[in-house]
């Protein structure tokens, strides 16, 4: 991609920004293998999920948080 293109991006309206990004984020999803999630990653949501299970399920007051 050289300056020219990148400057016509930045010159698109709002709504057509959004639709670009769209577009650009669908292309990068068709590649999992290259967006894989990474293994520490997964671990560490399963450590969350886990303590969220094992919670008592009293949440916080927001002055609290």
């Amino acid at each position: 991609m050289n300056a020219l293109e990148v400057t016509e991006i930045l010159n698109l309206s709002t709504p057509e920004k959004i639709l670009f990004w769209e577009e650009l984020w669908d292309s990068i999803s068709l590649n999992e293998e290259e967006t894989a999630i990474p293994e520490s990653h997964k671990v560490e949501l399963d450590r969350r999920l886990d303590k969220y299970l094992a919670s008592s399920g009293e949440l916080l007051a927001l002055e609290e948080l």
